[in-house]
């Protein structure tokens, strides 16, 4: 019985595991940050019985006090892992007879046996929220079940005397406990927990009277719960809510942009109408029937504001010639460039270098292309964005140092142009960069 009962834990605890990970998912990929890591302190009653059956070695069972402490890491609202540390004292007699009238003649009068530890690994899962279309609920109800293992050192009073039942050795056993319990939240950061568990002990030398069944001992108790870190509590977030808040905000905007976008179709058609006829250009130079004073232009020529044609000088342009120095001014600039970790802020040991290069923007009357790039770490949409930053925080200071802001152009191109491999940390850093062109 006792072994058939371990060997069906493992495969209880990983399909509470895998049944809870169908969250995963939504909780990873949530905009809102969450509290997942807590921990708690609890005191309450240890009694060695369980009322859930089976019979007890004593007839008269004591209640003693407990106390433990337990570190939890919260998975998906539903599901985490916990790990239970509890200590106390166990005790009983047979002073009094059973409830049947039945008086217990055992050889063992007594015990108190000292609980010096009991630390199992628990799955706990909630078992549902109390308001389905609540975001956040203050009350949540929980069952768990795990495995670990007791020491404890019992202490047997018979006809003979008080003694140590095992010497001095402390006993070890495997404990599987199965508990309940109610959470109630007082703050972001803090809640209060009633449980109650029964820990079935693989041996019979709890009690220090071996009579070949599995002992056990309940726990109930009271305590406080302290998440760590930042934001909301994973495990009283409601992610049904949110969907169905979510949906209905969805499509409340929708009607209104399909009642606008009607409005809208109409006011255009009225729009269109009157434009078409006061925008005519009949020759197709750009400029209205009502406004051109030169009907009839041939396609193509080139007209002043009234429609007629308009002679233009050549432009000249004028030729830039980039020296090996200027080139030389631009790769120190580059070389030194540094930013702030996954943000746009240039850090100021790259001053110096960007300086020169805003000084030869203006003394030479260059123009300069910034092009932004990324490694693949991350989304494309955040790498493209953070690129283009970083680009235009370039152009933002050099044209604070007196550079021609309408000479210098600023693009992001996210992580879609690599120099070097992404496989590695060296290729990553050489693909974080904003690359500058003269010309």
């Amino acid at each position: 019985m006792k072994l058939s009962l371990f060997k069906v834990l493992p495969v209880a605890v990983a399909g509470l595991f895998v049944g809870s990970a169908a969250n995963a998912q939504e909780t990873q990929t949530s905009a809102t940050k969450f509290r997942t890591w807590s921990i708690g302190v609890n005191a309450g009653v240890l009694t060695p019985l369980s009322p859930l059956g089976g019979k007890n070695d004593f007839s008269n069972n004591k209640s003693s006090l407990g106390y433990g402490l337990y570190i939890k890491k919260q998975f998906t609202p539903y599901f985490s892992l916990r790990l239970d540390g509890v200590r106390g004292k166990l005790k009983g007699d047979n002073t009094e007879a059973y409830e049947s009238g039945l008086v217990n003649n055992s050889p063992v009068r007594a015990f108190d046996t000292e609980l010096s530890y009991s630390a199992s690994l628990n799955a706990v899962v909630n078992l549902f929220n109390i308001d389905l279309f609540k975001k956040e609920n203050a009350l949540q109800l929980y069952t768990s079940v795990g495995a670990g293992l007791a020491g404890y050192k019992p202490t047997i009073t018979t006809a003979a005397g008080t003694f140590d039942y095992a010497g001095d050795k402390t006993i070890s056993e495997l404990i599987i406990p199965v508990g309940v319990g109610a959470k109630f939240k007082l703050s972001d950061a803090i809640n209060f927990d009633l449980g109650w568990t029964i820990n079935y002990v693989d041996g019979d030398n709890l009690d220090g009277y071996y009579r070949g069944s599995n002992d056990k001992y309940n726990y109930a108790y009271a305590g406080l719960e302290f998440a760590l870190g930042t934001g909301k509590q994973l495990a009283f977030h409601n992610p049904v809510a949110v969907t169905y808040d979510e949906a209905v905000k969805a499509k409340q905007t929708a009607d209104a942009l399909k009642s606008d976008l009607d409005a809208q179709k109409s006011e255009n058609a009225k729009l269109r109408s009157e434009m078409a006829d006061i925008l005519k250009d009949s020759d197709g130079d750009g400029v209205a029937d009502k406004l051109d004073k030169c009907p009839g232009t041939p396609a193509g020529t080139v007209v002043d504001g009234s429609g007629c044609p308009l002679k233009t000088p050549e432009k000249v342009v004028e030729k830039v010639v980039v020296t090996e120095a200027d080139r030389k001014v631009v790769a120190d600039a580059i070389k030194n460039l540094e930013f702030d970790l996954g943000k746009a802020t240039i850090r100021q040991k790259s001053y110096a270098t960007l300086n020169r290069v805003a000084a030869l923007l203006i003394e030479k009357n260059f123009s300069l292309k910034l092009a932004g790039h990324t490694d693949n770490t991350g989304s494309k949409a955040l790498n493209l964005r953070l690129s283009k930053d970083r680009a235009e925080s370039v152009k933002a200071y050099l044209v604070s140092q007196g550079a021609n802001a309408s000479r210098i152009e600023a693009t992001g191109y996210g992580m879609g142009q690599p120099i070097a491999t992404n496989k590695t940390a060296a290729g990553r850093q050489q693909n974080r960069r904003v690359e500058f062109t003269l010309y």
